[in-house]
């Protein structure tokens, strides 16, 4: 497995890890497997969260007699400094580990919660105590806008960053990969497959390897998946004329804004509403077998029409998407289908 230097951390991590979010939906027999697959094959770098359900404590249990194979990177979404200690050692606890080795702060958005993190009693403060502890190499910062993430870059408070990065949405392209670069900030890729927009592997893998600084970290919960990025990796990664004229028509295709599953509208509905699903039916619709899903669909139909006002998520979406919009066109998809 090829590996580069993760900037100024000077860790030398494998040309592509693996995110965490997909172990939740297999077995967790199946979730270890897949960790020990990517493990035996020489990837050594596993992005999570201590809010991705059981993923956590998934890879804790695969990495048993393993943990220096493994560079870990985990997170939290809180800003205050004392909840920001207790999710640490949550986490530590969760991945059977006294030491993380990339310690992030999770989809800090807006400008008020970056200031919250920097302020006197915040999370970075915190953060910096538990790496003076031995508890934490390195820290990291994430976010879903660009104007935040170039504002925690400049600052250089941080480490190692993780942005979405891909060949539809890639305004970190010019923006970001340049400017981490000069400063030697580690840059990690999420949503590599654009929320599951993408499903050509190669010309996915292959646009972002194309950045030297740059480590993607897809989403995997089968170690076919493994194997296929492995290909692609292990390979030649040669951008050839078909592959750009094959980027061009879906860069064409999927113009207009689109829905990247990544919750943060839903927290906090009073209707429980998991606005996802509804954005995205017509992508649900093409991979789920319909027959039997017919009563999931009804579920989803009878609990998005509980609200009629999405404002408050709207304001919550990282992209700036027309939720309200969005979401009327996911209502009537499904209604269309169901023939209601």
């Amino acid at each position: 497995m090829r590996k580069i230097r993760l900037g100024r951390t000077n860790l030398k991590v494998s040309r592509v890890g693996i995110g965490g979010i997909p172990l939740q939906r297999p077995s967790e027999k199946e979730a270890i497997e897949v960790v020990q697959h990517a493990l035996d094959n020489g990837i050594n770098i596993i992005d999570t969260s201590i809010g991705y359900g059981e993923s956590e404590i998934r890879i804790g249990k695969a990495i048993v007699g393993r943990r220096d194979d493994v560079i870990i990177i985990t997170r939290t979404s809180v800003t205050d400094g004392k909840r920001m200690t207790e999710h640490l050692e949550k986490s530590m606890k969760q991945l059977q580990t006294d030491f993380i080795d990339i310690y992030e702060m999770h989809n800090i958005s807006t400008a008020e919660e970056y200031d919250e993190v920097i302020a006197e009693g915040g999370s970075l403060e915190a953060m910096l105590k538990a790496k003076e502890q031995g508890k934490i190499g390195f820290l990291g910062f994430t976010s879903h806008c660009i104007e935040t993430m170039l504002k925690a870059v400049k600052s250089e408070l941080f480490d190692v960053i993780l942005f979405p990065f891909n060949f539809v949405n890639n305004e970190a392209e010019e923006k970001l990969v340049p400017l981490t670069k000069k400063l030697d900030i580690g840059f990690t890729a999420m949503k590599p497959f654009a929320g599951g927009r993408l499903d050509d592997v190669n010309l996915v893998m292959k646009y972002l390897l194309q950045f030297d600084n740059v480590v993607p970290v897809p989403g995997v919960e089968k170690k076919e998946e493994i194997d296929q990025i492995l290909q692609i990796v292990n390979g030649d990664w040669e951008i050839t004329s078909t592959d750009e004229q094959k980027i061009a028509n879906i860069r064409k295709e999927l113009s207009d804004p689109f829905c990247q599953w990544c919750g943060y509208c839903a927290p906090g509905c009073p209707q429980e509403i998991y606005m996802p699903l509804v954005i995205n039916a017509e992508s649900m619709w093409k991979l789920w077998p319909h027959e039997s899903n017919v009563k999931r669909y009804k579920d989803i139909l009878v609990a998005a029409k509980t609200c009629t006002d999405y404002g408050e998520c709207e304001e919550k979406c990282p992209y700036n998407l027309p939720v309200r919009d969005l979401m009327d066109e996911g209502i009537k998809f499904i209604e269309s289908k169901l023939e209601i």
